[in-house]
């Protein structure tokens, strides 16, 4: 027992002490987090008051009495909670098949020996640098002659067609994981889908669930594409909801800032129980890179 004790006196490390680099960063740090956090809690203080104390001069930073039922009245104004359940079943389904198709296109292109893979790679690397808007028109020729206008086919089919980014990412993060994993399975008869999906897939959790976060904001947030493809509002999404939300002299913010509190709730909680994947994924996809 004696000895024991000595052991764990000896082992045990020394605190460390706090330099005055150590504070300013922490002050600096503060000060911006500050900075980020104070929109957010801008619009709790709006969503929470009546609405002639929204522009009181001087502003109320906590308001006096708390209006809890502008979140009800505030969903009312425009028809919320369908457009909310379109958003979601989209965002969902896109996600699924961009993480699917992705991890797919990126496990051939890191893993697969085939001719024109260094090529192919570039041209997935090259159509980064390509502005969005410039497929614009023919795509929406092609959909149009699909019959798939007014409808959710020209948001979710591309979805399963992989994308250029979170295939870069996978690539990426395959650089760190060693090829012997890979023949080791396959000594023991295991084909490429087998080891990709039950050795690759678990030990690249982190870049996916970076994948899965990124995907579900975009999907959830994405605004020019339903705008131009979807007409009946019972199809709208919940951006298009929110972007008509406005009356006919003057808008009800505090209505507004309520409703979009709750437009926002889905993204925060997906990245407040994936961050700890998020910034595992991004580490080792920068530490790849720098390689």
């Amino acid at each position: 027992m004696v000895m024991q004790t000595e052991v764990r006196t000896t082992t045990r490390k020394p605190r460390r002490k706090f330099s005055i680099l150590d504070t300013i960063r922490f002050i600096i740090l503060t000060i911006g987090a500050i900075a980020m956090l104070f929109p957010l809690l801008w619009m709790v203080t709006i969503a929470l008051k009546g609405n002639n104390d929204v522009f009181k001069i001087p502003p109320e930073w906590f308001p006096r009495e708390l209006h809890w039922s502008n979140f009800v009245t505030g969903t009312r104004e425009i028809n919320f909670w369908q457009t909310f359940g379109n958003s979601m079943f989209i965002a969902v389904v896109c996600t699924i098949g961009q993480i699917a198709s992705s991890v797919l296109v990126g496990y051939g292109l890191a893993r697969l020996s085939f001719p024109g893979r260094k090529l192919w790679f570039s041209l997935f690397v090259g159509s980064l640098m390509l502005p969005g808007f410039v497929g614009m028109i023919p795509l929406f020729n092609l959909y149009t002659s699909l019959g798939w206008y007014d409808s959710w086919l020209p948001i979710i089919v591309p979805a399963f067609f992989g994308n250029a980014t979170f295939s870069f990412l996978y690539v990426q993060y395959l650089k760190t994981i060693s090829v012997s994993f890979d023949e080791a399975a396959k000594i023991d008869g295991a084909s490429d889908f087998y080891i990709l999906m039950k050795v690759l897939v678990p030990m690249t959790t982190p870049v996916i669930m970076t994948m899965v976060i990124f995907s579900f904001q975009g999907a959830w947030n994405q605004y020019l594409e339903p705008l131009i493809y979807i007409i009946d509002p019972s199809k709208w999404t919940l951006s298009l909801a929110m972007a008509s939300y406005k009356g006919t002299y003057a808008t009800a913010w505090n209505l507004f800032m309520a409703a979009d509190l709750i437009y926002i709730l889905p993204m925060l909680l997906i990245f407040f129980f994936g961050q700890k994947f998020f910034m595992q994924g991004l580490g080792s996809v920068n530490s790849a890179s720098l390689k």
